[in-house]
């Protein structure tokens, strides 16, 4: 079979969702990306008790939607996979791009990246890409891609970024090698200078946990 892959470029639409509302009183932006399954409004849960006044939050949507555990009820979404990952992710990038730019987010307030499983790939990613600015980056039960370098971080340190690494001692997706792994990913890619929260639990988002990053 000969087969040829092409490329073609067209123009689409995605949404995203918004907790809070910003005003003279917003302290903190948070930009949260989903784990996998997630839809980015059932997401935002995690994040309501947080202050109202004080923090406002933007989740963006991952584009790949499926139907959850082959039931056609349940919708769940994915960020990307590893078919054209590179492709996939100048995607995103453009569309976090666009989602940042309808926003016009403050220079004020203390930015806030939070990624959640699937969404930690995501979160390091454009961090690394755009070299964005923050005052905190929460990486939370996920792996940081490896294509990823020790340079891509460097500025964060420069910028005074607190890096917060955020494991369940129980998650199912971190056995003992991918957690050796992952450590010393996190040494080199940080100067060892992220901290690691470790709580107990499995692959799950801790309410808790995220009320005391602010």
């Amino acid at each position: 079979m000969n087969t040829t892959e092409k490329k073609v470029t067209y123009q689409t639409t995605n949404t995203y969702e918004t907790l809070n509302a910003y005003t003279e009183k917003t302290k903190n932006i948070w930009l949260v990306f989903h784990g996998i399954g997630y839809l980015s409004r059932f997401f935002l849960k995690y994040f309501k008790e947080l202050n109202t006044d004080e923090n406002y939050i933007i989740a963006p949507q991952a584009p790949s939607k499926y139907y959850l555990n082959n039931k056609y009820v349940h919708v769940g979404a994915s960020w990307l996979t590893k078919e054209n990952t590179p492709l996939e992710n100048e995607n995103l990038i453009t569309y976090i791009d666009r989602v940042l730019d309808a926003e016009q987010l403050p220079k004020n307030c203390n930015l806030i990246i939070f990624g959640f499983s699937q969404g930690v790939s995501i979160a390091t990613r454009y961090v690394a890409h755009k070299q964005l600015k923050c005052k905190q980056l929460v990486l939370y039960a996920g792996g940081i891609p490896n294509e990823l370098k020790h340079s891509d971080f460097n500025f964060l340190e420069q910028n005074n970024t607190s890096v917060k690494v955020i494991i369940g001692d129980q998650d199912e997706y971190l056995n003992d090698e991918r957690m050796k792994t992952e450590t010393e990913k996190i040494k080199t890619l940080f100067n060892s200078k992220a901290e690691v929260i470790t709580f107990e639990g499995g692959h799950v988002v801790k309410k808790e946990i995220i009320n005391q990053l602010v």
